[in-house]
């Protein structure tokens, strides 16, 4: 059966397709890389995630005392669709 994006996913696992914060991160970072480059991204590790909700946050780290920011990603945990991308200045 086809899927359009307004149809919820028919096989959802009963703990969603980001189950838990090691997941959320790889998920994450795998989206990120293409988007801000490997360079960046790997500069931001370790990250976090925090499961507000539904929704994972998972962000980037930044030693205290650096200026700049990092990214941040919103991912859903049930369907894996993802609701936000930044990256702070």
């Amino acid at each position: 059966m086809l899927q359009t994006a307004a149809s919820k996913p028919a096989n959802i696992p009963p703990n969603g397709f980001v189950p838990d914060e090691k997941t959320a991160i790889r998920v994450a970072e795998a989206l990120l890389i293409p988007i801000f480059g490997e360079k960046r991204i790997d500069s931001e590790r370790p990250f976090s995630a925090e499961l507000n909700g539904d929704i994972w946050v998972v962000k980037g780290y930044l030693p205290y005392g650096v200026k700049g920011g990092v990214a941040e990603i919103q991912i859903s945990k049930k369907t894996c669709q993802v609701i936000s991308v930044t990256h702070g200045k």
